[in-house]
């Protein structure tokens, strides 16, 4: 497990990074999704373009309507933040949830999404937080909504001269209001599945809801039936057990020798329940 010859270079800044970023390049944040490709050669890069020393990249920060949460931030910095717990608890759970101590000590969440691993925390938690990610590139920046981001397996909307700089999380009711649910690979700590629900509430009554599920199917998605269900009743036993139903409708559902298609789409139906009781 010896990656491929590479060269290794170091960006003070966003822009010096672009300038450095050749065509078989890749951008090492904090390396625990590019480290292990490399090694076992499914990534081969020319050259590594470190931006973990870019401080810039790592703040996060309290805005009135959003929390911007720096591409550099790592997972445990997001677990620990204050007013992410307040305004976005989904996110700081996911966080705490990832890996071990140096996995979250280390891995940056713009590596994560990056990478776009269907089994990752992130991509859920971040489609039911209806983020933007925030791109820079040679001639600006721009910003993509979290439903046009993630693509397919291992496949997002970035592009080969883009570099991931931020993600925005709106101060929304539904956010305040808000858990992620897994059921972890226990080696890897990878979900098997995992639910991320963000409801809005009118007294007892759903307003509005955004479910997320990642590990189900080979790209994160959004279970749309489930939240069209969910809305204008309440979160009692037998509209969960009716809104539910749907958690797998619209995918195909994966089968590996973690879980079986038919486990894994129980599980989906299970963990939609167990984070939408909590809220």
């Amino acid at each position: 497990m010896i990656p491929a010859q590479f060269e290794y270079k170091s960006a003070s800044s966003v822009q010096e990074a672009l300038s450095m970023l050749g065509e078989n390049d890749k951008i090492l944040g904090g390396g625990h999704s590019l480290i292990p490709a490399m090694k076992l050669r499914l990534n081969m890069p020319e050259a590594l373009i470190d931006i973990s020393k870019i401080e810039k990249l790592k703040e996060i920060t309290d805005n009135e309507a959003t929390i911007t949460i720096g591409a550099g931030a790592t997972h445990a910095s997001i677990a620990a933040h204050k007013a992410l717990k307040n305004h976005a608890p989904m996110i700081a759970e996911a966080a705490g949830m990832i890996g071990d101590i140096q996995v979250r000590n280390r891995g940056t969440i713009g590596g994560s999404i990056a990478h776009a691993d269907p089994s990752a925390d992130w991509p859920a938690v971040l489609l039911a937080a209806d983020a933007k990610i925030v791109i820079a590139n040679a001639t600006g920046s721009r910003e993509v909504d979290v439903d046009q981001f993630f693509q397919g397996f291992y496949t997002t909307a970035l592009e080969d001269n883009e570099i991931i700089t931020a993600i925005r999380i709106p101060k929304s009711a539904a956010n305040a209001n808000s858990c992620y649910e897994k059921f972890v690979q226990p080696a890897s700590r990878f979900a098997i599945v995992g639910c991320a629900a963000a409801v809005e509430k009118n007294g007892d009554s759903v307003s509005s809801a955004r479910i997320a599920f990642s590990g189900v199917s080979d790209a994160p998605y959004r279970a749309k039936e489930v939240e069209t269900a969910l809305k204008g009743g309440d979160l009692s036993e037998e509209h969960l057990d009716m809104a539910c139903a749907g958690v797998t409708s619209d995918v195909s559902v994966m089968s590996d020798h973690f879980a079986s298609e038919k486990y894994r789409a129980h599980l989906a139906t299970v963990y939609a329940k167990r984070a939408l009781r909590r809220l």
